[in-house]
């Protein structure tokens, strides 16, 4: 499966368009087809998914017997984008309705979330970063980081 995508970056938005990042590029498996699931993301943000992940992620919803999980699916589906192929250097089409769902203008924040990627407003994205850096001041010191033996 195409992953593990870790880390942040920030694009502009160019005729619904964004750059996938090079690094990120490189982690798309050949099952992966360079094709891409654009849909509705958490925490209202837009989800991105290799055709791999994405196929897992959904064979894993549909077995779920949770309702929650099925709810998911529903939407994940609803908000889909048909199959987008990556084109060129990188780039692949988001629809206007995930770009205002999102909040998202000319610039986003993208995002590694493992085997998804997501799409942000970079203002919201920096709001709850800032939240998590504080609870993380508070609650870890060195003393957690350290590899134990």
């Amino acid at each position: 499966m195409s992953g593990e995508f870790l880390g942040t970056f920030e694009n502009s938005i160019h005729k619904s368009r964004i750059m996938i990042p090079a690094s990120f590029k490189k982690k798309f498996t050949p099952e992966a087809h360079m094709t891409v699931i654009v849909t509705i993301g958490p925490e209202g943000t837009v989800a991105v998914f290799p055709m791999d992940g994405w196929l897992m992620m959904r064979n894993q919803l549909e077995q779920s017997t949770d309702a929650d999980d099925k709810e998911l699916l529903d939407n994940l589906i609803e908000f889909s984008m048909p199959e987008q192929e990556i084109e060129g250097p990188g780039r692949v089409r988001i629809s206007e309705e995930l770009l205002r769902m999102a909040n998202i203008k000319d610039i986003a924040k993208i995002k590694g979330e493992g085997h998804f990627i997501t799409l942000w407003n970079p203002e919201q994205l920096e709001a709850i970063r800032k939240q998590k850096v504080a609870q993380h001041k508070e609650k870890y010191t060195s003393a957690r980081y350290q590899v134990k033996r």
